[in-house]
């Protein structure tokens, strides 16, 4: 049961949290009983936990509706430029807690609910993850539309309502097992069907040439119905909407064509149609060209698509409807989230072509100045190339498009480059080695005004490497944003504790303007402050300890070094370099276990595609070196080797305030960005690590001197693939490397089964892309260099706090404020929408206001 607050701590925490007023409680605790009665049909003596989360859950969402209603009236009167965020992805995880920070109604919760005699933690626990994507992809568009509400931007994110997020990962005799994520079993409060709105998708048929033009005919139609999430802004009454689409089989669907009176069959199969929104492809930087999956994408593009145009259409009452598109990317803006919304191109040129009847020029014009794409990644085995005998059979029409598209382009670069055969086949929409292909990053490229990277080091690659043709030949389209995450969920969710600190040093505005975070280098050498610090974390780690022994009854070592990697498994990730750092470090405890050691905790967690063999023989590696150094005597709790089963949104916002050592350990030039290493620099990890993705610029900001970096720079290994990478060298060489080498191979940490790791060995010496070994020694030395600084408490703080201080750069909202004025044409705003008590009036007053600015 949650203790009562102090006076003091409520004064503390009315900052941020929110104020506690008399009215606002028992106004809170009438909607709950109300929800409880009416909604839930429940009394207290029968309510479970859920019933009373489902009853705050309401409780919060009426606040919410309100503002909803009368941000849409807003932009309805103002008629901004709208974004329309496209993605297959939205890793929103759970919504409560955001929402009543957000809002600025925690406090009064908090004191309402335990009024009611119930506990708030038991209760936020119930909530299932809305897991409804992979990883950093998935997030981050989650982090921006929390960013596009707090800047008052007029955006909408679109994608899919799987029924089935991604899996739920257990861990069995060491393996990782998948369960189906049925998270929607128990209904979600926070979403509101809107059936009014569903919109015909189609799919296969054929051709017709007429005399208007070419018709796409015989199709198969599926509904799309859309399901509304509202989407708060960080105090300023701003709701947008997350609009998510549903796959619906029509009433008549095989009944009326090809049925032959088979009435109950042709019921059964309305499931081939809704399908399409049935489950979350569970890869992260992998292509798989499945029909479904093709699918998926564009029965997102198109149900999107008529929803733009029709809200394009549709102006203010009493002034006619827009009848001409002339202004089309005026008021409306479409990011790309990776190419997996790419169909939307050739789709928007359909809708202005054949629809409405827009000659070709005019269309494509409209078209590239409407998209923006966003690359996500540069490894060849994530880059979606889909056959053109799948997309002839699935889209027809599309694919005459994309193929006089890549006509027109093709033609334009002739020109510019006469006789120059090789730069057409390379720079061609159309790959023809072997299986016909489309590449959709060249379509996204060349349909788009503007492409993006995800950190400096990424976009530089785009330009010089991968899409350097593209890139020599419309230099000004390439641009880099580096990737952020959210402080509100990031900080003020997940670690109160050193929010609460930091607003009492440096006040509460850094919430909507983390760059003045750099306040907090005044208060390096200042010892309380200091000692402050060092507390918050402590007591994250006790909480996270208590969780883990509650959840997985593991006991750790609290006064440890919590050494945390948690991402996906992938071999670019390198989760094995951790693990044969780990194994050498057991090695070190065994041959001297008197020898001083600083005592480390390592936590590893992360979900492995189902389908990827390497990545769940790397969990099998993980839990089994577990295994041996947990029950090794010798050892004691110096060393403890933890897997963290299901890591997933929920999870992270537990062990990242608790952290001491972030890893974050790519070989450079592989992870796009990352975002999970900006997550751990803001709650006050250290990180050791590459010169990668958004490390690079980490150290930047923070100073090379404040993080542990280590191994090959992008140079190095570019060197190294030019002359050959020999992993065999590597072992001759380190006798430590070569001890853990043989340990793996000879069945040290496999006993029943020494040959279990021989494709994980084989794979090390003879055909490692990510060249573990070559950084081997240097993380080793590193790690050592970690150990030395954690035994001097103050001075580790000390760079605790200059790395918080830099991580203001690496806020979502100044990622979302580089791409409104850089690439949507838009500007962020602080304007507060007049609450929902203001007279409707309020909003043209408003409107006005805008309109001056």
């Amino acid at each position: 049961m949650a203790t009562p607050l102090t006076d003091q701590e409520k004064r503390k925490q009315i900052s941020i949290r929110g104020i506690v007023g008399v009215e606002n409680v028992s106004e809170l605790k009438k909607g709950f009983n109300r929800h409880l009665h009416f909604t839930l049909v429940k009394d207290r003596n029968i309510a479970t936990p859920r019933d009373y989360y489902f009853a705050l859950a309401h409780t919060v969402r009426d606040h919410l509706v309100g503002r909803w209603i009368r941000t849409q009236q807003f932009y309805y009167e103002a008629d901004p430029k709208r974004v329309y965020y496209l993605s297959l992805e939205f890793y929103m995880g759970r919504t409560l807690q955001n929402t009543m920070i957000n809002l600025g109604l925690q406090n009064a919760c908090d004191e309402a609910i335990y009024q009611l005699g119930l506990d708030m933690e038991e209760l936020e626990e119930v909530e299932e993850d809305a897991g409804l994507g992979n990883g950093g992809l998935g997030r981050l568009a989650a982090c921006f539309l929390d960013s596009m509400a707090t800047l008052g931007l007029a955006a909408y994110g679109y994608g899919i309502r799987y029924e089935y997020g991604i899996f739920n990962q257990k861990i069995r005799d060491g393996w990782q097992v998948e369960e189906a994520d049925d998270w929607l079993r128990h209904g979600n409060p926070w979403e509101k069907a809107r059936p009014e709105y569903m919109l015909p998708v189609h799919f296969y048929g054929r051709v017709e040439e007429t005399r208007d033009g070419p018709r796409w005919v015989d199709t198969q139609v599926v509904l799309a119905m859309p399901y509304d999430t509202p989407i708060p802004g960080y105090m300023n009454n701003t709701v947008n909407t997350m609009r998510l689409w549903s796959a619906r089989a029509p009433n008549d669907f095989n009944l009326k064509d090809f049925n032959t009176g088979d009435y109950i069959q042709a019921v059964l199969d309305r499931n081939l149609a809704e399908n399409i929104s049935r489950v979350l492809y569970p890869n992260d930087n992998f292509f798989e060209g499945k029909e479904l999956r093709l699918k998926q994408e564009y029965f997102v593009v198109a149900a999107t698509l008529q929803d733009i145009i029709r809200r394009f259409k549709t102006t203010k009452k009493g002034s006619p409807g827009r009848i001409s598109f002339e202004g089309f990317p005026d008021k409306v803006a479409i990011q790309l989230n990776d190419t997996h919304p790419a169909m939307a191109i050739p789709e928007l040129m359909r809708i202005f072509v054949d629809i409405e009847k827009l000659d070709w020029d005019t269309a494509w014009d409209l078209t590239r100045r409407t998209f923006a794409y966003t690359n996500h990644t540069v490894l060849p085995e994530a880059l979606e190339r889909w056959p053109v005998q799948l997309l002839e059979k699935l889209l027809p029409r599309h694919l005459q498009i994309i193929y006089q598209i890549n006509q027109a382009h093709l033609d334009k670069i002739a020109a510019l480059f006469p006789k120059d055969v090789d730069r057409l086949r390379r720079m061609s929409l159309i790959e023809e080695d072997g299986c016909k292909r489309v590449n959709m990053a060249h379509l996204c490229i060349v349909g788009s005004h503007a492409v993006n990277g995800v950190a400096e080091i990424h976009s530089n690659i785009i330009k010089t490497e991968i899409f350097r043709d593209f890139s020599d030949l419309e230099p000004d389209k390439f641009q880099n944003k580096t990737n952020g995450i959210t402080p509100r969920r990031w900080l003020l969710l997940c670690n109160p504790g050193l929010a609460e600190l930091i607003a009492e040093v440096i006040g509460e505005d850094y919430v909507k303007d983390l760059s003045q975070l750099r306040k907090l280098n005044d208060f390096v050498d200042n010892a309380a402050f200091i000692r402050d610090v060092s507390k918050v974390k402590q007591d994250n780690k006790v909480k996270f300890a208590q969780y883990l022994e509650k959840e997985y009854r593991v006991k750790i070592n609290i006064s440890s070094m919590f050494d945390v990697h948690v991402k996906r498994i992938h071999e670019y990730k390198r989760q094995l370099l951790n693990c044969l750092n780990i194994i050498s470090m057991y090695n070190r405890i065994r041959k001297n276990p008197t020898a001083p050691f600083v005592p480390r905790t390592v936590i590893i967690g992360g979900k492995a595609a189902p389908g990827y063999h390497m990545a769940k023989l790397i969990i099998k590696l993980i839990t089994s070196v577990a295994d041996v150094v947990n029950n090794d005597p010798v050892v004691g709790n110096k060393l403890k080797v933890i897997f963290l089963e299901n890591y997933r949104v929920s999870l992270a916002e537990k062990v990242i305030p608790a952290t001491d050592l972030s890893e974050q350990i790519s070989t450079a030039g592989t992870e796009a960005s990352g975002t999970g290493n900006m997550k751990f620099m803001l709650n006050g990890a250290l990180t050791i690590g590459t010169m990668d993705g958004a490390n690079v610029e980490m150290a930047e900001e923070a100073g090379e001197e404040n993080l542990f970096i280590f191994g090959m720079r992008v140079e190095d290994v570019k060197e190294m693939d030019k002359k050959g990478y020999d992993a065999m060298t590597y072992y001759k060489k380190i006798p430590e490397l070569k001890e853990v080498m043989d340990q793996i191979a000879s069945g040290f940490f496999s006993p029943r089964d020494p040959e279990l790791f021989k494709d994980l060995t084989n794979m090390l010496f003879k055909h490692d892309r990510f060249k573990v070994f070559a950084d081997f020694e240097a993380y080793m030395k590193c790690q050592e260099k970690v150990s030395k600084l954690y035994q001097n408490q103050v001075e580790w703080t000390k760079m605790v706090i200059r790395n918080i201080a830099a991580t203001g750069k690496f806020s979502s909202d100044r990622t979302i404020a580089e791409y409104a004025t850089e690439v949507w044409g838009v500007e962020p705003t602080d304007l507060k929408i007049p609450p929902p008590n203001e007279p409707r009036e309020a909003i043209e007053e408003t409107v006005k206001a805008l309109k001056k600015m």
